[in-house]
């Protein structure tokens, strides 16, 4: 397989698409932040003092989405149909973090979802870095992906 970043010159470029279908692609990816029993707790009480540590981290997420192109070189714009962000824990320590993101188009969704979750998981530790420093945020990684020429992808577990 032809690496397609680059040009006849060897330069970087971005890919052209114009030749491909329209279709709908959907991609989520997920991470974690890691973090003290007592920091979790108060993130999901509210009582962080720089205020809703979810909902502002939720926007964030959703704003990097649409903002992924500006953010990794070689992303083309995407006019996406849906970002939806989404938080669950284990009851401890780890905050997980899962994005999907949906269009309809010429090329998938995978980077934006990534830089969703991870755009995530640094607001949540911006809003709670006065509390604990050594947050650990990771892994991030594409959990599935679906639509256009190379087909559908789901992650091992």
């Amino acid at each position: 397989m032809a690496f397609t970043h680059f040009n006849e010159e060897g330069r970087a470029r971005i890919v052209d698409i114009s030749e491909k279908d329209v279709t709908k692609r959907q991609a989520t990816a997920t991470s974690m932040v890691k973090m003290n029993r007592d920091t979790l707790q108060q993130i999901k009480a509210g009582s962080i003092s720089k205020g809703d540590v979810l909902a502002v981290a939720q926007v964030a997420g959703i704003m990097a989405a649409k903002r992924t192109s500006e953010l990794i070189p070689m992303c083309h714009p995407l006019s996406l149909t849906g970002v939806d962000i989404s938080f669950t824990d284990n009851g401890e320590d780890e905050l997980y973090i899962a994005a999907t993101v949906r269009t309809t188009g010429k090329t998938g969704v995978e980077m934006e979802a990534l830089t969703a979750v991870s755009a995530t998981a640094l607001t949540i530790y911006d809003m709670c870095k006065a509390l604990q420093k050594d947050m650990v945020i990771g892994p991030t990684a594409l959990l599935e992906k679906t639509g256009g020429v190379h087909g559908d992808y789901r992650r091992e577990q």
